[in-house]
C-alpha cells in the first residue's frame, strides 16, 4: 500500500471516531489513577489492554514493585523496516497513565464536557493523549500501512519522576526509530521541541534537642542550618543560564520550647543544558557538608530526576515534518516542566512531545481539553509516521 493510499485511509477512519475517543476517555477518567495508587494506576492500564487487543494489537506487560506497570501495545511490521543492527527499529507512540490527583477526585469532579471542552482529572495530562495514540496505533492496525514496527508505550509514574518506569522508557529509546510523546498540545495548536531537566532532591539536618529556656546553650538547632543552606541553595539560581533552584517544602523541629533536634528540605533544581547538571550538583553538595551551625549534620537524596529534552538535527526534521503535515499552523515551544520525553532524547532518539491534544490548567480543578482536537491531533501523528522516509527519519 503506497503512503498516499494509507493516509486516505487512515485520516478518513480517524474523522469518524470522535464519539469513540470520548466515551475511552469518559471511562479513563473515570478511573482513580494518582501515581501512588498502583491500583487505580493498573485498572487504567487494563482498559489501554481491552482497547488494544480488541483492535488486534498485542499487549506485553512489563510489572511494577510500586507503582503502575508499564504497558507495550505491539503492531508489528511484515515488509522491510530501518534498523540499528540487527534489531528493527521501533515507532513509539509514549504517554503515562497517572494523575496527581487524591483518591476519590473523579468521584467528586467526574468528566463532562460542555461548550467544547472536557473537563476531569487528568482530562489532558494526559489521559487525552493516551486515548489519541490508542486510536492511532487502531488506526494502522486497521488499515495498514505503517512503515515499520509501531510501539505504544504507556507507563505509570511518570508524575512522580518515572522512578520504576525510567528503565522501560530508555529501554525503549535504545531501539527507537522517533518518539511521539503525547503531553497535552499547548494552547494554539504547540508541540514542546525543548524541555529542561529536574533533579528533585530531600535533605536531612541532624541537631541536638534542649530546653530553649533552661538549657539552650546545649542545644544544636537543626532549623538553624536548615537556614543558612536554604539562603545558599536559592544563590545557585542563574535565570540567564536557565537555571533555578527552589526549597519548595521544609519541616522540622519538635516543639516551640525546644532547640530543634532534626529539620528536612526539599529542593527543585531545574537546567536547560546537560552538562550543568553536575556543575550545580556538586555546589548543592558542597552545601549539604558543609556545617554553618557547628555541631550539625546533614546528608542528602534524590528523590526523582528528570533528564532535558533536548533537540538535535533528526529531532529537528521530526517537527517539521510534524509541522508540515499538520492541518492547522504548528508552533514549537520550550517548556520549563520535566517529561518522560528527555529520557528518551537523551537515550539519543529523535523526540517531540506534546503531541497530544490540545489542553490547559493541568493539575488543577480548572484543567481541560479542547474536544475538537482530538482528531486533528490523532491525525497528524499518523501523518507524519507515514511520511517518516520522506525527511529521512
Amino acid at each position: 500500500m503506497n503512503t498516499e493510499s494509507a493516509e486516505a485511509k487512515i485520516t478518513a477512519w480517524l474523522a469518524t471516531q470522535q464519539d469513540a475517543m470520548l466515551r475511552v476517555l469518559e471511562a479513563m477518567v473515570n478511573t482513580d489513577g494518582g501515581s501512588y495508587d498502583k491500583a487505580g494506576v493498573d485498572a487504567v492500564g487494563a482498559q489501554i489492554r481491552a482497547f488494544c487487543e480488541e483492535h488486534g494489537l498485542k499487549v506485553e506487560t512489563v510489572r511494577g514493585e510500586r507503582y503502575g506497570d508499564c504497558l507495550r501495545a505491539i503492531l508489528p511490521h511484515e515488509g522491510p523496516a530501518k534498523s540499528r543492527g540487527n534489531q528493527a527499529q521501533n515507532i513509539v507512540l509514549m504517554g503515562h497513565r497517572d494523575t496527581v490527583f487524591p483518591k476519590g477526585e473523579p468521584q467528586r469532579r467526574p468528566f463532562t464536557v460542555k461548550d467544547g471542552k472536557a473537563f476531569g482529572p487528568g482530562v489532558a495530562d494526559m489521559k487525552a493523549g493516551l486515548v489519541m495514540n490508542m486510536f492511532v496505533l487502531a488506526a494502522f492496525a486497521k488499515c495498514g500501512g505503517a512503515p515499520g514496527p509501531l510501539v505504544g508505550l504507556f507507563t505509570g509514574d511518570e508524575e512522580i519522576g518515572s522512578p520504576e518506569g525510567r528503565a522501560v522508557i530508555e529501554e525503549e529509546a535504545r531501539g527507537a526509530r522517533v518518539v511521539f510523546n503525547s503531553e497535552p498540545g499547548r494552547p494554539g495548536n504547540g508541540v514542546v521541541t525543548g524541555r529542561k531537566g529536574g533533579v528533585f532532591m530531600v535533605f536531612d539536618i541532624e541537631g541536638k534537642a534542649a530546653h530553649s529556656g533552661g538549657n539552650f546553650e546545649a542545644g544544636i538547632s537543626a532549623i538553624g542550618e536548615l537556614a543558612h543552606k536554604i539562603t545558599a541553595i536559592h544563590a545557585l539560581t542563574d535565570l540567564k543560564r536557565g537555571i533555578t533552584l527552589n526549597v519548595g517544602l521544609v519541616s522540622g523541629g519538635q516543639s516551640v520550647n525546644t532547640v530543634a533536634p532534626h529539620a528536612q528540605g526539599q529542593i527543585d533544581l531545574r537546567y536547560v543544558n546537560p552538562e550543568d547538571r553536575d556543575e550545580v550538583m556538586g555546589k548543592i553538595e558542597a552545601i549539604i557538608a558543609r556545617a554553618h551551625v557547628p555541631g550539625t549534620k546533614a546528608k542528602l537524596a534524590i528523590k526523582g530526576e528528570f533528564r532535558p529534552l533536548t533537540q538535535d538535527a533528526a529531532a529537528a526534521r521530526l517537527f517539521d515534518l510534524y509541522r508540515s503535515v499538520s492541518e492547522a499552523p504548528v508552533e514549537g515551544m520550550f517548556s520549563g516542566g520535566c517529561a518522560d520525553s528527555g529520557f528518551t532524547a537523551d537515550m539519543g532518539a529523535p523526540t517531540i512531545c506534546a503531541v497530544g491534544p490540545v489542553g490547559g490548567n493541568a493539575h488543577s480543578p480548572e484543567e481541560w481539553l479542547d474536544v475538537s482536537t482530538l482528531v486533528p491531533r490523532a491525525q497528524a501523528a499518523a501523518r507524519a509516521i507515514l511520511r517518516l522516509e520522506e525527511a529521512g527519519l
